[in-house]
């Protein structure tokens, strides 16, 4: 037998459908082993009884009911529902709809700590911009973009916390800053895999090139670093 599919979810917006077709597509593209790749579908998780958190839309931008917060994608909270999706078992990827992939994301499960819940880049982001991608009001909290990337040990002791049911009442700010775990139970990843345009010292070679700013098909992003490499996956 061969070896497993690795499992990656890419947040899906129906707003940004590009994005997520570029991601996916540079993803396969680039992977030497079998993948599986799966849309994280606000809709589809709203009909399994899943996800159920409410919000406002005024002038294009969500209000969460819970904490009475903007939020920028359909995705926001839902990544937090992947060890249930999972079952609580193996491994499994996060990443925001807005990456490119340069390198094998094989590379990338192949740092999997056993010891950690979950692995991110650490960055240390204060972003100067007070909007991103097409209006969206830009938070800064805690943690800032750690979430947008994450390399799930879904089987850790620590990850039974994260049930539906609290995905769906805790705050957008404890959950994106890890509030179930300790520091210690969350792991570095290069920053590399996680290397944010705009933000990130371009001396950098990416292997995942993250445009949280606004992907090169938004006006004032068309020139952004690897801006071609990312409309040659369209």
């Amino acid at each position: 037998m061969g070896d497993p599919p690795l499992r990656v979810f890419v947040g899906l917006d129906a707003k940004e459908f590009a994005a997520w077709s570029v991601c996916a597509r540079s993803m396969r593209a680039t992977c030497t082993r079998p993948l599986m790749v799966e849309p994280l579908d606000q809709d589809a998780l709203r009909l399994a009884g899943l996800y159920r958190r409410g919000f406002d839309e005024h002038d294009g931008q969500r209000i969460d009911w819970c904490d009475g917060r903007p939020f920028s994608t359909e995705f926001t909270f839902t990544r937090f529902l992947v060890p249930a999706l999972c079952q609580w078992r193996g491994l499994a990827l996060f990443c925001d709809s807005d990456f490119l992939w340069r390198r094998d994301v094989a590379e990338l499960f192949a740092l999997a700590d056993p010891d950690c819940a979950v692995q991110v880049v650490q960055h240390r982001q204060r972003p100067r911009e007070q909007r991103k991608m097409r209006g969206q009001i830009q938070e800064s909290y805690s943690r800032k973009n750690w979430s947008s990337l994450v390399l799930w040990n879904c089987a850790h002791p620590a990850n039974q916390a994260l049930t539906p049911e609290v995905v769906n009442m805790r705050s957008g700010r404890w959950l994106h800053s890890f509030g179930w775990l300790r520091d210690d139970q969350i792991g570095a990843l290069p920053a590399e895999w996680n290397w944010l345009e705009g933000h990130d010292d371009t001396d950098i070679d990416p292997k995942a090139v993250h445009f949280t700013r606004g992907t090169p098909d938004m006006p004032g992003y068309e020139g952004a670093h690897y801006a071609d490499e990312w409309r040659g996956w369209l």
